[in-house]
């Protein structure tokens, strides 16, 4: 059989990717996408709110269930670890998009 000779195709791959690249910088800069601001902020109230202190609550008694069937204590610590996790995520992913400005440390004077 023939292999296909990829040299000749070299140019024209490199060609093609760099007008793509080129191309979704050009669409991505600039731009803020708010579409899903409210799609957030109910998700995030789901989690936050009567809903998430429910969901939280069944997820400490299945993992209390599972520690007491399998008589260990790491089921009921990975529940309570996911239960936390749940809770606080919506904050932790605000923070981290928040957080756009450099972080700026001074160091003290010793004098």
């Amino acid at each position: 059989m023939n292999a296909i000779k990829f040299e000749k195709f070299k140019t024209p791959l490199v060609i093609t990717g760099i007008l793509i690249l080129a191309i979704v910088t050009a669409h991505a800069s600039g731009s803020t996408q708010a579409g899903f601001d409210d799609v957030w902020l109910k998700i995030s109230d789901y989690m936050q709110g009567s809903l998430g202190k429910v969901l939280i609550g069944l997820i400490v008694l299945v993992g209390l269930a599972a520690a007491v069937v399998r008589q260990s204590l790491m089921s009921l610590a990975v529940a309570v670890g996911g239960a936390i996790s749940l809770y606080y995520s919506p904050d932790i992913i605000n923070g981290m998009m928040a957080a756009s400005h450099a972080v700026q440390t001074t160091l003290p004077a010793f004098m």
